[in-house]
């Protein structure tokens, strides 16, 4: 019997875990006649290790697994595939394939559109010259993954006729949101759309949403915002093409620029670094209900408590 494992990140929201559910949902009803099941990398239940005896105890022996993330940083290229060697090796008849992640597709490009063209509507017209188109990722340590997003940015900015097209991070690299729009308020436009890159709604959009909201206070640029992708049929057609792409065995991902691959400035100590993850000790934690959700103190005394310190 054969099964897909869709491998998620995990969210301290509960919002953006039902829309996770949703997605395999919606797979569920697409691949009627395999197995279709889910897991998490920290902070959501079940691990991946449940998700995958849970399968193996239905009677799978072959598992197609997608990681449900859309840029190659430390979680696609470190932590799920780390998790799924250490899987396989405890199932002697299970066989694992790990497919790539969502990447940039002309699906997720046309999904991207479709978002930015939906917010426009809502508001007053206004020739796409005279608008900053604004991309904000999660940002990573990896400068490839974060490269994507700038990627994205120029095809979108270039191919919708946007005045300006640039891009910011919630966290860990720069420029952070926080401080280029400031920047871009001295730029001659009269309205910023910002596209925020995530697949589900979370913490970190809810964050993005409120940054955006409060500069709109004190700008007198017109700030627009799009929703996250979701469950599109157009995010469905690129898991397709990424199952389709692991079960024919060509499920690679592009590793010209991966800094564990080759030398890349500011980078070079990390080439051949060991594939290992760096989730475990809050793997599968959760946050109960009458607990802050992202209050720091919570997480940090349930890791010390697993790790006995």
């Amino acid at each position: 019997m054969k099964g897909i494992l869709i491998c998620g990140h995990g969210s301290r929201d509960p919002e953006g875990v039902d829309g996770f559910k949703t997605l395999v949902a919606l797979l569920q009803k697409r691949y009627p006649h395999r197995m279709v099941d889910y897991g998490f990398l920290e902070f959501s239940h079940p691990v991946y290790a449940a998700a995958v005896e849970r399968m193996y105890l239905a009677g799978v022996r072959e598992i197609t697994a997608i990681p449900a993330i859309l840029f190659a940083g430390g979680h696609a290229k470190n932590d799920i595939p780390y998790e799924m060697n250490t899987l396989q090796s405890q199932y002697k008849d299970l066989k694992i394939t790990l497919g790539r992640h969502i990447g940039i597709t002309p699906s997720m490009l046309q999904l991207a559109q479709q978002l930015i063209e939906r917010s426009e509507a809502a508001a007053p017209a206004l020739d796409r010259k005279d608008a900053c188109l604004l991309l904000v990722g999660r940002g990573t340590s990896d400068p490839d993954a974060n490269s994507d997003v700038a990627k994205m940015t120029r095809m979108l900015g270039e191919g919708m006729g946007f005045g300006f097209a640039t891009t910011a991070f919630i966290g860990v690299t720069q420029p952070l949101l926080k401080d280029l729009l400031p920047v871009i308020d001295h730029l001659p436009y009269k309205r910023i759309v910002a596209l925020p890159v995530f697949l589900f709604t979370g913490v970190l959009l809810k964050k993005i949403y409120t940054q955006l909201d409060e500069f709109s206070n004190v700008s007198d640029k017109e700030i627009i915002y799009t929703r996250s992708f979701e469950c599109n049929e157009l995010l469905l057609q690129t898991i397709d093409e990424r199952i389709r792409e692991a079960e024919e065995g060509n499920p690679n991902m592009n590793c010209q620029l991966c800094k564990y691959r080759t030398q890349i400035i500011g980078f070079e100590e990390e080439v051949g670094k060991e594939q290992v993850g760096h989730h475990l000790a809050v793997k599968g934690i959760l946050f109960e209900e009458d607990e802050k959700i992202g209050d720091k103190t919570t997480v940090l005394t349930k890791v010390k408590k697993i790790l006995g310190i």
